[in-house]
């Protein structure tokens, strides 16, 4: 048999193979290009519009670019060359443009190629590609088909691939198989650890945007001491006093006054394939908010002023309602900005208006109730920091030696009078009693806080009954603000404490209303910094790193969790630019100002990895006890508890999916505790990802199956339902800003002051006075508003991008089988959502409890898992 190249004729041990290459150029990809267009339809006709005008057509354009400009040889993963290495096949470039290729997704081009092939060359199972052009393009997949006893073979790649001067080794990429690194044929041994150590680099010099280096650094890059002193931050991560998880290191210069901090930058590093890159997911974000931060905030600030307050609740619905009237050269000004014109809905000239959030949708008062105030504790966006209460008065464990008494003042009589004929005791007794505590996170922080002009708070305790309903009734919230003495009279010695007991009507009425509202902010607040950011976002990139640094793409559990790793770092790394840096988002909309990200290292101080599992984390909080017959292993204390109800069937789901996986691959403990990449991957996460919480007794050790499935399991948890869970409920409730202020900025008046008699003669103004104005409340709603919505290429939780993502047809059904539970589950939440008889799914707004339902479609829809933090 003979057959052809390019070339001519070759011997008759030699025949073709028939590959096809999937990638996405350069200018489909780049947001900033598209920012400039009308449109982004425009701006990728236009692109190929370009190409056409070349070549004749945009078949014969993209073939034209990309045929000799590209090119790929074949790795062998069973036949050696003279050095124990797979065999390297010749170079070959790509060939026909092929634009209908069945399944080709939008935006994507595929080309033939063929590779010359005889049977001496065994398997391909990776191979080298190289890229002629001075443009970058992300190459999605490579096929190849029909290979002699063995069929087709998938890669599934999903990167950048630059100029080839770019690297010091070319570009490599394997096939969809795995091994274990003891199991790694000898062919391919050489070129998984070569892959390895690129990843890594040498941990010096600054990143390129080229580069594919992963590596640890700590959080010194959040202020700007260059521009202004006030902008100055301390570093976080490295120290006993700011103890903080790892992120990437970008190995930028230092800056001028503080030889340990990094200068800013408009585009921090990131490693490039950690920016995915498909339009309107990362790049939207990324631009949306960089615009959003960098432009359109400070001419709003410039046309409402910093100060402007809500003259009534009324007024403050007025966002959604009537809209904001805007000066029309300021709309005209954001106008240019396509991304912006869709956040930023107006009626063509002067009208800015959002949508209404869902906890206004049924009814517009219901926020204000105290049972829906109760129910957000545990179906809100907040909803795993309740605690029951077990040992009355509720207790501090800040050090007395440095804070003087924290206990509270809280009395049995006080509670007594609302609790329904039980005494404190056998409330207790009874699991009758929680808490929403505060107290601990704000009082070593709000003699600072409350030194700034613009905020004013107290440290807060709420308790609350849980009722023979199943729903959550406050019985009193304690605002404490610190005692100061010592010799200089400023070191705190205990705290000055105010209860406040239920009311409805006159002053009493409205002080209710406010002490609801200051222990709210904390939660806004806590809520923002803890458990959104510093829980999910800021815990996970260590383990990013990590893998990338130490898994192999061939490892399995590399296949497992890289899913829920796309996106992390590239949000984070745009966070630490426009939201928690100096001067950003968090500190222009929340209480805490420029002391934000200090009192989220101090919750660091409390992380504990094991106590993330959910099971774990509820226990913790005397929500949930372990029982054996129940079917997750705990029974909850609260029945009707929305966030934990929906979210043990997922963490079991989860758990029960990656122990069918685990299980495919490792057969002992003993095979854990060999895996060199297992073990090296675990070991840096620990000691160098959470390094100043690496000697803490609590770490899983990876010696056994049991560890790898359960911090395996955590982490898809984390990166996945509890971002969801933190997350996607944010508009829907906090886009009411008197639902869930951002900001205090006054204490309760004193009896018989000007200012408390308005609380009688017009508590709407007293309360309007207090919490976030308008400017504040204008930049949480745009944030928050682009945080909720979900992208139209999002990947949800039981789904892959690529259906080709292992060659393993065990994997591939336990997968299968994952994603059906996951579909009985949300049948199953959404028949709970129309049980009446559980009160806490629905509450008096009327809002189903829908942000664990796994499914979602695009944008703004109050439910969805995907499966990693991309927002």
């Amino acid at each position: 048999m003979f057959g052809l190249s390019r070339s001519g004729i070759f011997n008759n041990n030699t025949q073709k193979i028939k590959g096809t290459v999937v990638l996405m150029s350069k200018n489909v990809l780049d947001f900033n290009a598209i920012a400039s267009t009308t449109s982004v339809a425009g701006a990728v006709s236009g692109i190929f519009g370009a190409i056409s005008d070349v070549a004749g057509s945009v078949v014969d354009g993209a073939t034209a670019i990309f045929s000799r400009s590209i090119a790929l040889k074949l790795i062998s993963g069973t036949k050696t060359d003279g050095e124990g290495s797979g065999k390297v096949g010749k170079k070959t470039f790509l060939q026909k443009h092929l634009p209908t290729l069945p399944n080709l997704r939008a935006k994507q081009d595929a080309f033939d190629i063929y590779f010359e092939y005889d049977a001496d060359f065994g398997i391909p199972e990776a191979f080298y590609i190289k890229n002629y052009m001075q443009v970058e393009f992300f190459l999605v997949s490579v096929t190849l088909e029909d290979i002699p006893n063995h069929g087709t073979i998938h890669f599934v790649c999903n990167s950048w691939v630059y100029n080839f001067k770019n690297y010091k080794k070319d570009r490599i990429f394997f096939t969809n198989q795995v091994y274990l690194p003891s199991a790694t044929p000898a062919a391919l041994v050489k070129y998984r650890n070569e892959e390895l150590e690129n990843l890594r680099g040498d941990g010096t010099g600054k990143r390129k945007e080229a580069d594919r280096i992963y590596d640890y650094d700590v959080y010194n890059d959040l202020g700007n001491p260059d521009k202004d002193t006030t902008l100055a931050r301390p570093i976080l991560g490295g120290s006993a006093q700011y103890p903080y998880p790892r992120r990437c290191r970008t190995g930028r210069r230092n800056t001028k006054k503080d030889p340990n901090s990094e200068v800013l930058s408009s585009s921090t590093y990131v490693p490039r394939d950690e920016i995915f890159g498909h339009l309107k997911s990362s790049d939207f974000l990324t631009f949306g908010i960089k615009s959003l931060s960098q432009t359109v905030l400070p001419l709003f600030q410039s046309a409402l002023g910093f100060n402007a307050e809500f003259h009534s609740f009324d007024d403050a619905r007025a966002f959604f309602e009537g809209g904001i009237y805007l000066p029309t050269n300021l709309i005209s000004q954001i106008s240019p900005l396509p991304v912006l014109k869709e956040l930023f809905r107006t009626d063509g000239e002067q009208v800015l208006k959002f949508p209404p959030p869902r906890v206004i949708q049924v009814s517009k008062s219901a926020w204000m109730t105290d049972e829906e105030f109760g129910r957000e504790m545990i179906a809100g966006v907040n909803p795993n920091v309740i605690k029951r209460l077990d040992v009355f008065p509720p207790q501090s464990s800040l050090d007395p030696s440095e804070f003087g008494d924290q206990t509270s003042t809280i009395t049995k009589e006080s509670l007594e009078t609302n609790l329904e004929g039980l005494t404190v005791d056998q409330a207790i007794e009874g699991n009758k009693l929680f808490i929403l505590d505060y107290h601990d996170a704000f009082m070593p922080f709000l003699t600072k806080i409350n030194g700034l002009e613009v905020s004013k708070a107290y440290a807060t305790r709420t308790i609350l009954l849980l009722k023979n309903d199943g729903t959550l009734k406050p019985l009193v919230i304690e605002l404490s603000l610190p005692r100061l003495g010592g010799p200089a009279g400023n070191k705190i010695i205990g705290a000055h404490s105010r209860v406040v007991l239920p009311a409805k009507e006159g002053a009493e009425g409205t002080i209710w209303l406010l002490a609801k509202a200051y222990a709210i902010v904390n939660d806004s607040c806590y809520h923002q910094l803890m458990s959104h950011w510093l829980n999910t976002h800021a815990v996970m990139e260590p383990f990013v790193i990590a893998t990338n640094r130490n898994l192999s793409v061939l490892h399995p559990i590399h296949k497992l969790l890289e899913p829920h790793y796309r996106d992390t770092m590239n949000i984070n790394g745009l966070a630490r630019q426009s939201l928690i840096n100096a001067g950003g988002i968090i500190e222009k909309s929340f209480l805490p100002r420029k002391f934000s990200v200090e009192m989220s290292s101090a919750a660091y101080k409390n992380w504990v990895f094991p106590d993330q599992a959910l099971p774990a984390d509820l226990i913790k909080r005397g929500l949930a006890v372990e029982d054996p017959s129940s079917p997750y292993g705990v029974r909850l204390v609260i029945d009707d508890y929305p966030y934990a109800v929906d979210g043990l069937e997922i963490w079991d789901a989860i758990k029960t999916w990656v122990q069918d996986y685990v299980s495919l691959y490792y057969a002992s403990d003993d095979e854990v505790r060999k895996d060199y990449e297992l073990q090296a991957w675990w070991k840096e996460a620990v000691e160098r990802g959470h390094e100043d919480l690496k000697d803490k007794p609590w770490w899983p050790k990876m010696q056994t199956l049991d560890e790898l499935v359960q911090s395996s399991s955590i982490i898809v948890w984390t990166a996945s339902a509890l971002h969801a869970a933190v997350n996607f409920g944010q508009y829907p409730y906090g886009g009411l800003i008197l639902n869930r202020p951002t900001v205090s900025r006054r204490f309760i008046p004193e009896i018989e002051s000007k200012d408390y008699q308005e609380l009688v003669t017009n508590p709407q103004k007293a309360f309007l006075r207090t919490i976030t104005r308008k400017f504040e409340a204008l930049v949480d709603l745009t944030v928050i508003e682009i945080l909720s919505r979900h992208a139209s290429d999002e990947v949800y939780l039981g789904q892959r991008d690529n259906p080709n993502w292992t060659s393993d047809s065990r994997a591939i059904q336990a997968f299968k089988k994952f994603g059906n539970k996951l579909a009985e589950i949300e049948a199953r939440i959404e028949q709970r959502n129309k049980e009446p008889s559980l009160r806490n799914r629905r509450g008096p707004a009327q809002m189903e409890y829908t942000v664990l339902l796994p499914s979602s479609e695009e944008g703004l829809t109050f439910r969805g898992i995907p499966n990693s933090i991309s927002i």
